[in-house]
């Protein structure tokens, strides 16, 4: 059973189409999800804080969509307060066993009013120890910083989805609900250790405001990553194989005292790695671990559409960020890795995304070259 609280930002900058009117379109969508066994509240914060809906039954949809209905944008951003407010809501109604989470939905002009950041975030924590975990949404652009949203869902045990359209909305809170609402692991770690024997060099891709020292692996007092029902994660290692030429210099920390050569056993094997994973259960503060070699499949072995797929991925975010790592990638060599590894694409994500990489190619030739005259353009 579900204890949701919908915190709503109805200030007055979510008045344009793609912020207040396309979260209420979301919150319907999510509102046909909901059971008998599950209650949902509505707080709004704009001026102050104040609420719309008290705990309501799944099963009375009119009333909720009522609610959601009288929704109006106006007045400054007082988020401090609506937060404090919607905690208090959701501890008013926890559902013991159940899921009891606050669902923020903002356009990132986050004011916490006379508290501070730094009171809020302990708050956001103390709750999410308490049992009560936090999803953002955020929508519109201009005052939208993914990166502190992010943070606030980090804090609360929860996830982060940026929303800017209805199919958008649809695929958040209705194809992958249970991933966004229902955390199924918390602290979730991983942890990669490759053979000095096969690989000479190796490289995680992206992840940069996730890494964590060796140390802290083992340390379940380390705030890490949440994962959600039917969520998965991807993380792609660039590697350079023993023997094979580098155009990257690699660094290696000069040790006095421990080994830097692979052990013999690892010297005569196939494993080209050591996979680690930590995880707790929602309730519990201890951790889990597994362990897992992984063993080189041969040159020859086929790479799955999933595999492929996240490397046009990976490869067009290098791209876009013109990463010093990008190799000899282009986006026309992504696009044609992507599009021949589509798969089932059961929800259309895959050709959503070839669809953006088609329209990315098309705006970067109009603003390099000018058709009539054929100079660089400035734009």
């Amino acid at each position: 059973a579900s204890n949701l609280v919908f915190l709503v930002d109805v200030s007055g900058s979510m008045m344009s189409p793609n912020k207040l009117p396309l979260v209420k379109d979301a919150l319907r969508l999510l509102v046909d999800q909901l059971r008998p066994q599950d209650r949902v509240s509505l707080v709004v914060y704009a001026g102050s804080a104040g609420l719309v809906l008290d705990a309501t039954p799944g099963d009375r949809k009119n009333e909720i969509l009522e609610a959601i209905g009288r929704l109006e944008a106006g007045g400054s951003t007082a988020g401090g307060a609506g937060i404090r407010l919607a905690y208090d809501v959701a501890r008013r109604n926890f559902a013991r066993g159940g899921n009891n989470r606050v669902v923020l939905a903002t356009d990132g002009d986050f004011n916490v009013g006379a508290s501070s950041d730094a009171e809020m975030f302990r708050l956001i924590e103390e709750k999410r120890r308490e049992g009560t975990f936090l999803t953002v949404l955020g929508f519109g652009m201009g005052n939208l910083k993914d990166s502190r949203l992010e943070g606030l869902a980090d804090r609360g045990n929860g996830n982060y989805a940026y929303i800017d359209d209805r199919e958008e909305a649809r695929k958040t809170l209705v194809s992958e609900f249970g991933g966004t609402l229902f955390t199924i692991a918390k602290d979730v770690k991983l942890q990669v250790e490759f053979n000095p024997a096969r690989v000479a060099a190796y490289r995680l891709i992206g992840y940069e405001n996730r890494a964590l020292r060796n140390e802290e692996f083992d340390d379940d007092r380390r705030d890490a990553g949440d994962m959600g029902a039917g969520h998965s994660v991807t993380a792609l290692y660039e590697i350079v194989p023993v023997g094979a030429r580098m155009d990257v210099e690699a660094r290696t920390p000069s040790l006095r005292y421990q080994r830097t050569e692979p052990a013999p056993r690892a010297s005569s094997g196939d494993e080209l790695a050591f996979v680690k994973l930590r995880y707790k259960l929602p309730s519990s503060e201890t951790s889990r671990l597994f362990a897992q070699a992984v063993v080189d499949p041969g040159a020859g072995a086929p790479r799955s559409d999933d595999f492929r797929f996240s490397s046009a991925v990976a490869g067009f975010g290098m791209l876009l960020r013109d990463s010093r790592f990008k190799g000899a990638a282009t986006v026309d060599g992504m696009l044609e890795l992507a599009r021949g590894s589509l798969g089932e694409d059961r929800e259309g994500y895959r050709r959503d995304f070839v669809a953006l990489v088609e329209r990315y190619r098309r705006i970067a030739r109009r603003e390099r070259v000018e058709p009539e005259t054929g100079e660089v353009a400035d734009r």
